[in-house]
């Protein structure tokens, strides 16, 4: 019923010479299947290769400081065998842009622990992890009997807020189109003190209120 202004649409951005922001379903799901991936490719290639290949160029760790991922793992050669891991709950934003996985790992040594991912779509629309961080554990931390996947409200600016978007987005260069506009829907931070100690949050929104779904402390290492 709507093809004659899809059509139209289209036509205006063929005109210029552009594509339109690409537009992503909240999908849990789809970050399960690049969380399993990711652990598949680490057990076939080796952990550190797994990690060069599926990080975003601005990708952090910490190592305990925070580090740009690209520049640490080229220098990391594949130990013997790989970490597993898998997830147990996904956060999603509204616009299916960015999400947030925890679950638990295991080392081949028998040692365990937790992990915390954040993912984000690249130009593609492929899911590129932006931030892994973790820690050990003297056992596990309970798993669900099923993966779990929670997708946050759309944020709207409340009453005396102002408008979602005040100004027009900045253009793109000729043949780009401009930024979709921030969606502030999912929320992360990761603190590091100068003792190499760190504080990883995720937040979603409910519709009402941020609710802080993740909150992983970790503390300083051992000297």
């Amino acid at each position: 019923m709507k093809a004659p202004a899809t059509l139209l649409l289209v036509s205006a951005f063929a005109l210029v010479g552009a594509s339109p922001p690409m537009r992503f379903q909240p999908d849990p799901s789809s970050v399960i299947a690049a969380e399993i991936a990711f652990n598949r490719l680490a057990q076939a290639k080796g952990q550190w290769t797994a990690f060069r290949e599926t990080s975003a160029e601005e990708a952090v760790l910490f190592v305990p400081q925070r580090v740009l991922a690209k520049e640490w793992l080229k220098k990391q050669a594949d130990p013997p065998a790989s970490v597993q891991w898998s997830p147990s709950i996904v956060y999603v934003s509204c616009d299916g842009r960015l999400a947030a996985s925890t679950g638990n790992w295991k080392r081949p040594d028998g040692s365990v622990g937790y992990f915390t991912t954040i993912w984000q779509r690249d130009k593609k629309g492929a899911w590129k992890w932006i931030m892994d961080h973790g820690d050990t554990l003297a056992s596990p931390r309970d798993a669900p009997e099923y993966l779990t996947g929670k997708v946050a409200t759309c944020k709207r600016r409340g009453p005396g807020e102002g408008p979602a978007v005040t100004a027009a987005p900045p253009p793109g260069r000729k043949g780009e189109a401009p930024p979709a506009p921030k969606d502030e829907s999912l929320l992360w931070s990761a603190d590091v003190a100068g003792d190499g100690s760190r504080h990883v949050t995720v937040r979603m929104w409910t519709g009402a209120d941020y609710e802080t779904v993740i909150d992983d402390r970790v503390g300083a290492p051992a000297s």
